[in-house]
């Protein structure tokens, strides 16, 4: 069984390396297929043994090999948490389409996160593929969880669409669009705590940021990763926060 965990480890490491491609990529609107990898400093094409994830990191200490310009350690940062998310999500979810199903979701939104929290954007093109693969997953799963995952979907987006409006341009549209991804791979019921779960942490962090950074209200702060935390928790604690909250009832 060991070796079934080292595997998936390592695969989720080697996705890992190809969503740093995307982080780094997509917001330049650089395709992620062309040209193969390189230091973005000299051009220095990688070669085999500099793409191996973590180890490459590990081994040029941190460093091109040909230019030696420092290389972001948020590169070794994503691989490791790629890596280690695939042996969570299986382990507690086994091997099935539902674990592949949160792991793609996690995927994406690693990937929106990083890129909001540099660029303070949401790509298309990640929102398009949480979208159109959430409602193909849901479907495969079953006709109920396709069912909720539209309403879901519709539910979220159409709910950020309200609040962008009256908060005139608190949110942007990406923000928007990812919830309806969200939406899509959660289905209704877990969005609902996605959202509480975000707009939580999100409004605890946007105070400590006007307190202790000398910010105003009005001060840019990213979304994305706040949406991305709160759909992740849903997925873990979801169905017990649902539970405790009716428990009251």
């Amino acid at each position: 069984m060991l070796a079934i965990w080292i595997l998936l480890f390592i695969t989720g490491a080697a996705i890992g390396s190809f969503l740093n491609v995307c982080i780094y990529r997509l917001p330049a609107k650089q395709s992620i297929v062309s040209p193969p990898s390189h230091c973005h400093r000299c051009n220095h094409r990688l070669g085999f043994w500099e793409l191996i994830p973590i180890f490459s990191y590990l081994f040029l200490q941190g460093r091109c090999k040909s230019c030696r310009v420092k290389i972001s350690t948020r590169y070794l940062m994503v691989e490791l948490i790629t890596g280690i998310a695939f042996v969570i999500f299986v382990m507690v979810f086994g091997f099935n389409l539902q674990s592949l199903s949160y792991i793609l979701l996690f995927c994406a939104l690693l990937t929106a996160s990083l890129i909001d929290f540099d660029h303070r954007i949401i790509p298309d093109e990640i929102n398009l593929f949480l979208i159109l693969t959430g409602l193909l997953l849901q479907g495969l799963q079953s006709f109920d969880a396709l069912v909720s995952g539209i309403i879901g979907g519709l539910m979220g987006g159409g709910l950020l669409l309200v609040i962008a409006v009256l908060s005139r341009g608190g949110l942007g549209g990406g923000d928007i669009k990812l919830v309806t991804g969200i939406g899509v791979f959660l289905g209704w019921k877990l969005l609902l705590v996605s959202l509480f779960v975000s707009f939580i942490l999100g409004s605890l962090v946007g105070i400590a940021w006007v307190l202790f950074k000398n910010k105003g209200l009005k001060t840019a702060v990213p979304f994305g990763p706040f949406l991305s935390i709160g759909a992740i928790i849903a997925v873990f604690y979801g169905q017990q926060i649902i539970a405790t909250y009716l428990s009251y009832f």
